[in-house]
């Protein structure tokens, strides 16, 4: 007997798809432009996401806010003319030398390190601290006049068993003549 195989069917009506209406192409369509859409806002959030300030937190507040959008560099108008205010040995000696000065180089207050350098005298001292030497860096044309630095001098010099008089304070300017 022969086998017989069953006729192929017929594909002569309309081609059958998912999108069998005007409905469906519309909702399709929109899909298509919506979903990557909404996609690439969850991708940007994902891949933002830190930690934000809350409501309720001081990040919001008024200096905070201040603070973070500040200026990065600050003009200081100042009165050329106006009398200078000195600052004493110790301020300055406070400010810019006790950190190295009281971690040993040399120690403050000791004096058989210091005593050879006193020896020395003062304007070598001076010399030393506003030119700097070895690893000293200079001091001269900072924040602190030379006076300053002279009277910074003498404070540790006399904190280390010396006995060096204050410099004195240079004198006014003379008036401007009229």
């Amino acid at each position: 007997m022969s086998e017989q195989h069953p006729a192929p069917e017929s594909h002569d009506g309309p081609h059958e798809g998912p999108i069998r209406t005007p409905k469906q192409l519309i909702a399709t369509v929109i899909a298509s432009f919506a979903v990557p859409v909404v996609a690439i806002i969850m991708l940007a959030n994902y891949v933002d996401f830190g930690a934000k300030p809350a409501a309720g937190t001081a990040a919001l507040a008024e200096e905070a806010v201040a603070k973070r959008i500040q200026r990065v560099g600050t003009v200081e108008i100042r009165d050329a003319s106006a009398p200078a205010v000195l600052r004493t040995g110790e301020q300055v000696y406070q400010a810019a030398c006790t950190a190295c000065h009281a971690a040993g180089a040399p120690k403050t207050g000791d004096a058989a390190a210091w005593a050879p350098r006193i020896k020395t005298g003062y304007e070598a001292l001076l010399n030393s601290a506003l030119k700097g030497k070895g690893a000293m860096a200079a001091q001269g044309g900072g924040e602190y006049s030379d006076v300053e630095i002279g009277r910074a001098v003498v404070y540790l010099a006399n904190k280390s068993g010396g006995n060096l008089p204050e410099p004195a304070a240079p004198a006014p300017a003379a008036a401007a003549s009229k």
